[in-house]
């Protein structure tokens, strides 16, 4: 599998940019990368071919989307089978508030992030959703107070 290591030094300054802001024009980016127009642009196609751009996204101001409130939820399953793990995982998949499920190793099976517009959406979402997913034993919530830092920017070494 190709990675980043195997990327000559101009595809990965277009990478850190293009993280920064995907919206730049083609021939902005050209010249930050000390590029034409036409190359850079070719550079950039190969590079989503190639599966290291999956997308382009819209970060929203999660006050004004009325997701203010970000929590950290452990959750520990009854079991981890892989039928218990595979129906949990779907379940998270349903759920509009997960933005994130991870599957971890250590004392609970899975963290997930949520944003919600408020306590009261995550008490309903905690009792109303999460606690009527089957195999759940516990859970525990980390309600965050101040984000410190938030990037969705991978490091990538030029």
């Amino acid at each position: 599998m190709k990675t980043v290591q195997n990327l000559d030094r101009t595809d990965r300054k277009i990478l850190r940019v293009l993280q920064k802001d995907g919206r730049i024009a083609n021939v902005d980016l050209a010249r930050t990368v000390n590029l034409t127009p036409t190359p850079c642009l070719e550079r950039v196609k190969r590079l989503e071919k190639e599966g290291f751009i999956t997308g382009y996204v819209a970060l929203l101001d999660p006050v004004k989307a009325n997701a203010a409130l970000c929590a950290y939820i452990e959750v520990q399953l009854t079991s981890t089978t892989t039928e218990a793990i595979r129906r949990f995982n779907q379940a998270m998949l349903t759920l509009d508030e997960v933005q994130e499920c991870q599957m971890v190793a250590g004392g609970f099976d899975y963290l997930i992030k949520i944003r919600v517009a408020d306590m009261q959406h995550y008490q309903r979402f905690l009792g109303g959703k999460l606690a009527t997913i089957e195999g759940i034993s516990q859970t525990h919530t980390y309600v965050v107070i101040e984000n410190v830092k938030s990037q969705t920017e991978i490091s990538i070494t030029i």
